[in-house]
């Protein structure tokens, strides 16, 4: 069954808002009344959280709106991605992002908001936490067949650990299986440029940019 206009805009709404309990409340009664779980996501969640991105980019809300609308998002997966399994359905994921906050980091705040947004957005994340040695993300990498490694630090103490995986992958002859994304309060894109990182982002939507760009 196709989702209704209204409840769609009530939906959209919600995540825009950062309301999770109207999100929720929404995205229940659209599943029960029989509405296609990958339209919600295709159809609402993506561009809702698309619209919340370009507002965060352009200064029109912040950090504390980006974490609502991610929470409201992280409520409707639940009863999504249960409907999928319901259905018997598979939902191919966009690609599969491995990230991590390096060793010796228990910053992990921005890194949670990261993840969040890349599943609504359809990807497979594999979320290796805080304190992640360099052969973590290695394994985790080969293991999971990943297309896209995403690292954080926001320790200036810490930082020399993302060139260390990243000369790792190189030392074991995987770096090219692999894009490599670095962000954290600590690290500059020029900075990531001189170690070899394939991509710097100073926020959670522009790392999703890059991992939809990496991934097409």
């Amino acid at each position: 069954m196709t989702i209704s206009e209204e409840l769609k805009t009530r939906l959209s709404n919600a995540l825009i808002d950062g309301d999770a309990e109207i999100a929720e409340a929404a995205a229940v009664e659209a599943l029960d009344g029989g509405a296609d779980p990958l339209a919600l996501i295709n159809d609402v969640m993506i561009p809702a959280l698309t619209v919340v991105g370009n507002q965060f980019q352009n200064g029109e809300v912040f950090l504390p709106e980006l974490m609502l609308a991610g929470d409201a998002a992280q409520q409707v997966s639940k009863h999504v991605e249960a409907a999928i399994a319901a259905q018997g359905k598979t939902s191919e994921p966009k690609g599969v992002v491995v990230i991590g906050t390096v060793q010796g980091d228990i910053h992990d705040i921005g890194k949670n908001i990261v993840v969040t947004m890349l599943k609504a957005h359809g990807f497979r994340v594999v979320d290796l936490g805080r304190n992640v040695a360099s052969s973590s993300f290695l394994t985790a990498a080969i293991e999971n067949n990943a297309g896209v490694v995403a690292m954080s630090s926001l320790m200036t103490t810490t930082r020399p650990m993302i060139e260390n995986t990243i000369n790792l992958f190189g030392e074991v002859g995987e770096r090219a299986k692999y894009k490599m994304i670095v962000g954290g309060g600590c690290v500059t894109e020029d900075w990531a440029s001189t170690i070899g990182a394939d991509g710097y982002s100073a926020d959670a939507v522009g790392a999703v940019e890059l991992c939809k760009q990496f991934s097409q």
